[in-house]
C-alpha cells in the first residue's frame, strides 16, 4: 500500500515556490490516490496535469499500482482548510451553521480560530417609516460552522 506521507512529501515538493496549496490528499486502501489542490486565483487544468506527472516520476507502478486524480477543490465545494478562507477573504460566501442558519455575506476577516462575515440586515430605527439595511459582523468559530463555500454570483 502507498503511504499517504509519502504522497504528501512529494506533492510538498511539487509546491515549492508555487502559490498553490493542498486542500485534501487521501489513500484508500486500494491505492486510489487523490489529491486536491488549490489557488488564490483558482487552477489551472495544466497544472493539475504536471502535478499528477510529477506524482507519476516518483511513485513506481511496477512496485505497487494506484490509481491517480490530481484536481482542483472545486469551486462550489466547502472550504476544507484555512487558507481557503483567507483567499476568499472580500468576496461573497455562504454559510450554514451548526444551529441551522444559512447566511450569505462578505467574508471580512479569517483566522486560525475564526471567521468574520459582514451580512447585510434590515433594522428599523424608531420613529423611521420604513427599515434601513445595514451592515452587521458575526464572528463565528469554525466550529459552530457546518460549512462555508464561495457563493458564486451571474450578476
Amino acid at each position: 500500500m502507498i503511504e499517504k506521507s509519502t504522497v504528501c512529501q512529494i506533492v510538498d515538493e511539487w509546491l515549492q515556490g508555487k502559490d498553490y496549496f493542498v486542500v485534501e490528499i487521501t489513500v484508500s486502501p486500494e491505492d486510489r490516490i487523490v489529491v486536491e489542490i488549490d489557488h488564490k486565483d483558482g487552477v489551472w487544468i495544466e497544472d493539475c496535469v504536471e502535478l499528477s506527472r510529477y506524482i507519476e516520476s516518483r511513485l513506481n507502478r511496477d512496485k505497487e499500482d494506484y490509481e491517480l486524480e490530481v484536481g482542483s477543490a472545486g469551486i462550489g465545494q466547502p472550504f476544507k482548510v484555512l487558507q481557503q478562507y483567507i483567499c476568499h477573504v472580500g468576496e461573497e460566501v455562504e454559510v450554514l451553521t451548526k444551529d441551522g442558519r444559512k447566511l450569505q455575506g462578505v467574508l471580512k476577516e479569517a483566522t486560525p480560530e475564526q471567521m468574520t462575515l459582514t451580512i447585510k440586515k434590515k433594522v428599523k430605527e424608531e420613529g423611521a417609516k420604513r427599515p434601513k439595511i445595514v451592515d452587521e459582523d458575526l464572528t463565528m468559530r469554525y466550529e459552530e460552522i457546518n460549512y462555508t463555500k464561495y457563493l458564486i454570483s451571474f450578476k
